[in-house]
């Protein structure tokens, strides 16, 4: 045995445990851990946290862990790291949705899950501010669920196995059931976050926020004051979202800064890249434009392929220098990312605007059946102030609604199917080479076309 074992990015180590679990004997084993809740125990078990009941849970924790052992020691691992980032709720909840996935549907590419990792949820559709770009076209209050219902939604996305829940809007911040929602979600495990305008965020807010939310996004459209009042709608919104961002980084909480990629500001990115820096937030995320919602009449304010391609090359290549991740949540930066390390000129892949991982050193695309590229019903989903499900919060298509339970909707619905299978003839970008760790943005297919399965317009590699 060799006398030192390297600890392992989780990414890194889902990729091998795939390989492990991808036999029959193990996937028999699997079977009778059949939910990401079952698996999620059985994972505390084994990292010591909860102590097994019953003999079944003690053989189901000592499979579990003698399969782990093997994988650790074959692909030399720390087991004595591993256990001890297993302790970590949303480290051992993505592993068992994972996990539970490939119990469920063996390894596919991409590969499919149990349940979405990250649910976005449009809280309400009220707003104060009046958003050119807005996709939900918010504003005024429409038809939402009870308290009790929220609660109820919370309670199912939970048995699911859903890691992470994101409150958006309109401005969540203005329902009064957000506070108690989000509380309930916490308390559950959740990885919360919420996106909001920061027009609400003083410093008690801040502080209240900190006890509950693991995670504040905050749009900030431009560094130049007039710029981001006119886009946003209401006078004075710029140094109110400066004074909202700089009251969540003295409270402590992880802040990010959302912006939406226009021609009007694609020259202002380097600069807002400084301001953020500047700010002391965790991240940048560059949202692509999406004609839905009230971007349907802005469609002159998109970016072209060049311009496309342009961005997300220099946020790539500007992170290594700087204190802050440069995310986007364009699926091609990923295939901008493979390029660049095959080129020696990176070592992080972006594979959605969740997160960047170190790449293992078996290759680039070794990690594609797990990125997947665009996250549209299958990394995640939308849901609305009423319980619609959408496959994307920027896909105005309803697949079901969380009465019918979420999970049903998740596992059966065709149209989140069909976004899981991106070898279909009918899928534009079945014959790409990228469609695995990229293919294309549903939403923008899906807003200039009207066919989900159409190449992304903004799409630099299917005209070079």
């Amino acid at each position: 045995m060799r006398e030192l074992k390297r600890s392992l990015d989780i990414h890194e180590y889902i990729y091998y445990l795939k390989k492990i679990f991808d036999s029959p004997a193990a996937r028999k084993i699997l079977s009778k851990l059949s939910t990401p809740k079952k698996i999620e125990k059985i994972l505390s078990i084994y990292c010591g946290l909860e102590d097994p009941k019953g003999l079944s849970e003690k053989l189901q924790a000592f499979t579990l862990s003698e399969i782990i052992k093997k994988s650790a020691e074959k692909f030399d691992i720390d087991e004595d790291l591993l256990k001890n980032g297993l302790k970590d709720r949303f480290y051992r909840r993505g592993l068992a949705n994972v996990i539970a996935g490939i119990a469920r549907y063996g390894i596919t590419v991409p590969q499919r899950l149990f349940a979405p990792f990250l649910v976005v949820w449009d809280f309400t559709k009220m707003c104060n501010l009046r958003c050119q770009h807005c996709y939900s076209n918010a504003g005024k209050m429409g038809h939402e669920l009870t308290l009790l219902e929220k609660l109820e939604l919370v309670n199912q996305l939970d048995e699911a196995g859903v890691v992470a829940i994101s409150f958006s809007g309109g401005e969540p911040l203005m329902s009064s059931d957000f506070w108690l929602t989000a509380e309930h979600a916490k308390r559950l495990g959740f990885h919360v976050s919420v996106a909001t305008n920061g027009t609400l965020i003083d410093e008690d807010v801040a502080k209240k926020l900190k006890g509950i939310v693991d995670y504040v996004e905050i749009s900030l459209d431009s560094p130049n004051p007039k710029a981001h009042d006119s886009f946003r709608g209401v006078k004075g919104a710029f140094e109110g979202a400066i004074e909202r961002i700089k009251n969540c980084i003295k409270a402590g909480i992880q802040t990010g800064i959302a912006t939406t990629a226009t021609k009007k500001n694609l020259s202002e990115i380097p600069e807002l890249v400084e301001l953020v820096e500047e700010l002391g937030a965790y991240r940048l995320v560059v949202f692509n434009f999406v004609p839905t919602g009230r971007g349907k009449g802005i469609t002159d304010m998109d970016l072209n392929d060049t311009e496309i391609e342009w961005l997300l090359k220099f946020l790539y290549d500007s992170m290594p220098n700087k204190d802050i991740q440069l995310l986007s949540t364009s699926p091609l930066y990923a295939v901008v990312a493979v390029k660049r390390i095959a080129e020696g000129k990176g070592k992080s892949m972006t594979p959605t605007h969740l997160t960047d991982v170190c790449i293992p050193k078996e290759g680039t695309l070794m990690l594609s059946d797990f990125i997947g590229g665009c996250g549209a019903g299958r990394l995640y989903c939308g849901i609305r102030p009423n319980g619609d499900i959408t496959p994307c919060v920027f896909i105005p298509i309803v697949v079901g609604n969380y009465r019918e339970s979420f999970i049903k909707v998740w596992q059966e619905n065709r149209v989140l199917e069909a976004l899981r299978d991106r070898d279909s003839t009918n899928y534009g970008c079945s014959k790409c080479e990228y469609r695995c760790i990229c293919g294309g943005c549903r939403a923008r297919a899906y807003g200039y076309y009207g066919d989900l399965y159409e190449i992304d317009p903004g799409c630099f590699l299917s005209i070079s």
